[in-house]
């Protein structure tokens, strides 16, 4: 990997292309440097991926979704329909060349390094996310409640051993409980769950949009600006030394630096300038439950079905699942169904308003499970800050504090090497 630092003095211009968690949080610490920072992006910020995820500040999730022993898996993946990961028929040969790569990266040796890069990433996220809701002016939207991770017998546990090996081996604090300690916990907890691993030290985004949302706010009125268009292309500027020119729907912007952090949009932007990068979209459902009566204290985790129940400022919020078909797809909204059938199995006193609100996101993945993060090579002043999976809002802030310390010269290009576009 290349280790040229580019550098920006104080007032420098940065593009953030994207207004997810990600690219609000790049935004404002690059703005806090004194840099010149606009966001662009089609939507409103925090409506996308970031709208409807599960808000978990899961810095203990170092294991990959490719763990050893994945190919095992393959065929439940490949054809039930309602497997927690599943690619439709249709779309089997378009994910062909992911789901190799996928299984690649899946040797202890590979998923050991992972486990290493994400564990540094993660490092003090959530300490970080409380520094930033107090910052901003909501300090009780980050809470640490602990995540409770919940299993119907103990071989049903035994099948996990490898990935709770793995985040002890990197040092996240786990607690075993059985089915008294769950109910001490959580007595709404079906009694089918009869052991669990409690991560205390885990946290938690009690409204994921709003947190987004005064993300938005704060960089507004320090001065950032954020537009809506749609960007169509990248290029370097006529004279190289002046930095990129944005192509927009309505107009054509030109900056020193430009940080791609479109999520599931980024690929495309990349693409034109050479790189490959094998990003698809982890189409992830939710359903939300605005009166479930019923009364959790911190995310469950149906460790069965791969499935999230949250309690939330508006409700309670039903999410998981995997599901491989692009951009286009239209959504499978069964499987959002599906998700409170689950969770009424976890919580038999919950009730399911039929006019829970469903959402389909996407979620930006690579196959190692690893975000893309850096400068692009041979390019100065392009930079990336996307796909982190199921994990955007856990890596947003530090993504965010490394990117604006790169881009101002204050952190080495070589910790951004285990991330690097490079590697593809």
């Amino acid at each position: 990997m290349e280790n040229t630092q580019y550098t920006a003095t104080a007032g420098s211009g940065v593009i953030v292309i994207g207004a997810g968690i990600v690219g609000l949080c790049t935004a404002y610490a690059l703005r806090k440097t004194g840099m010149t920072v606009t966001v662009i992006d089609p939507e409103e910020p925090g409506t996308q991926c970031s709208y409807g995820n599960a808000g978990a500040i899961s810095f203990g999730s170092v294991a990959p979704l490719a763990m050893p022993g994945v190919i095992k898996n393959a065929a439940a993946m490949l054809l039930d329909a309602d497997s927690p990961l599943h690619v439709p028929f249709r779309y089997w040969m378009h994910a062909a060349p992911w789901l190799s790569r996928f299984i690649a990266s899946a040797t202890p040796q590979r998923v050991e390094q992972i486990a290493s890069a994400l564990q540094q990433l993660f490092a003090g996220a959530l300490d970080n996310h409380r520094a930033l809701a107090q910052e901003i002016g909501c300090p009780q939207r980050v809470v640490q409640t602990g995540q409770l991770h919940l299993y119907r017998d103990a071989s049903a546990l035994a099948k996990d051993t490898g990935s709770w090996q793995l985040r002890e081996r990197h040092g996240v604090r786990t607690e075993r409980l059985d089915a008294d300690g769950i109910r001490a916990l959580e007595p709404a907890v079906s009694p089918a769950y009869r052991t669990a691993v409690f991560m205390p030290d885990q946290g938690a985004v009690t409204e994921p949009f709003l947190y987004a949302k005064t993300i938005a706010d704060a960089f507004r009125e320090c001065g950032g600006v954020i537009i809506r268009d749609r960007v169509l292309g990248l290029a370097r500027a006529t004279d190289q030394s002046a930095g990129w020119r944005v192509q927009g729907v309505q107009q054509t912007y030109q900056t020193q630096h430009v940080v791609v952090a479109a999520g599931a949009w980024s690929a495309a932007l990349l693409r034109p300038l050479g790189w490959r990068v094998p990003l698809e979209s982890q189409r992830g459902y939710h359903l939300h439950v605005t009166e479930p009566h019923v009364s959790i204290s911190r995310p469950l985790v149906l460790a069965d079905r791969k499935v999230f129940v949250v309690p939330m400022e508006t409700g309670l919020r039903i999410s998981g699942t995997v599901e491989f078909g692009g951009l286009k797809m239209r959504p499978t909204w069964r499987r959002a169904d599906l998700l409170g059938v689950a969770a009424k199995e976890g919580l038999p006193a919950l009730r399911l308003d039929p006019q829970a609100s469903r959402w389909m996101g996407h979620r930006p993945c690579l196959p190692d499970s690893l975000p893309v993060l850096g400068p692009v090579p041979r390019s100065p002043g392009l930079w990336c800050a996307f796909g982190h999976g199921h994990l955007g809002v856990t890596g947003s802030v530090n993504t965010a504090q490394w990117i604006a310390s790169a881009i101002t010269g204050a952190m080495d290009m070589a910790k951004f090497e285990a991330f690097s576009i490079a590697r593809f």
